[in-house]
């Protein structure tokens, strides 16, 4: 599992952070976001990246987890 923190950046910060985490390809990544904007982003480079996408949402921000399928 890998997990990628960029709370407190604004885009294009961690859609380019999550791309660099999943030049490994890992089987598992979680995303942890608190913005809506980065949220969708990250969800829909994951989905193009042909993983399953669940979100979880927290007191802080969202958690993004993607599973390879």
């Amino acid at each position: 599992m890998v997990e990628v923190d960029v709370r407190g950046f604004s885009c294009p910060v961690p859609l380019m952070r999550t791309k660099k985490a999943l030049e490994d390809g890992p089987a598992e990544i979680a995303v942890l976001v608190d913005s809506g904007t980065a949220k969708a982003n990250v969800v829909n480079l994951l989905k193009d990246s042909s993983y399953e996408v669940s979100v979880e949402e927290s007191a802080d921000g969202w958690t993004v987890m993607g599973k390879r399928a």
